[in-house]
């Protein structure tokens, strides 16, 4: 799962992404509200940590903006302001979830989770299709209760796939869901992992739609 962090503190942003990469993420991190927003703008993240005290935009600004496009990422605020009338106007912005610092990580990895979750409307805590379950929280593939051992991007590749079930997704998108900034990416490199996971899960797992991109059958989750 790839999250955007907003945080300006350079200590405590540290210390999150650091705990987040810990939990399976992969974390992008803006220090002020207009990085944020434009990288909000891309569609590439499948949830916002947001922290409210931003420099050069507020980010309660930047959750207005973002809601005003109508984009639907999940948006967690992580910030200092404690009031109730604080959390009251952040949840009625469009934020999706509220916590005050400081913050547990184990924590903030569940809620992010869960957000992400409910975003792609599953409401329970394990994927599962054609045999094949992804436990999001524990981190671990079974294929007919034999765990199977998947690399990072295999891992991540296979949990968007089950996420969006029914859904085609691009190698683009694909490719946005895997890779944070900075990393050089193979024009075969999502190919190379389909094929990797389909030897470990069976071929008929994923199906290639061809000139759009892979996705797993609604009928099999």
């Amino acid at each position: 799962m790839r999250i955007l962090l907003a945080e300006d503190d350079e200590l405590l942003g540290s210390g999150i992404r650091a705990g987040l990469t810990q939990n399976g993420f992969q974390v992008d991190w803006v220090r002020d509200g207009v990085a944020a927003e434009r990288e909000l703008g891309t569609g590439a993240y499948q949830a916002c940590v947001l922290d409210l005290g931003l420099p050069r935009q507020d980010g309660m600004e930047v959750l207005q903006q973002l809601r005003a496009r109508r984009t639907a990422t999940p948006v967690l605020i992580l910030t200092a302001r404690d009031a109730v009338s604080a959390r009251i106007a952040g949840l009625d912005a469009g934020a999706d979830d509220y916590l005050v610092k400081p913050v547990d990580l184990h924590e903030l990895a569940a809620r992010l989770r869960a957000l992400v979750r409910r975003a792609h409307g599953q409401s329970v805590t394990r994927l599962c299709a054609g045999g094949v379950e992804l436990d999001p929280a524990a981190h671990r593939v079974w294929r007919a209760g034999a765990l199977v051992e998947l690399s990072q991007r295999e891992y991540d590749l296979l949990h968007a796939l089950l996420l969006n079930a029914g859904r085609v997704l691009s190698r683009e998108q694909l490719e946005q869901r895997l890779y944070q900034w900075g990393n050089e990416i193979n024009s075969n490199a999502v190919e190379v992992h389909i094929y990797h996971l389909r030897r470990k899960l069976g071929a008929a797992l994923i199906e290639t739609v061809r000139g759009v991109g892979y996705c797993i059958a609604r009928d099999l989750a």
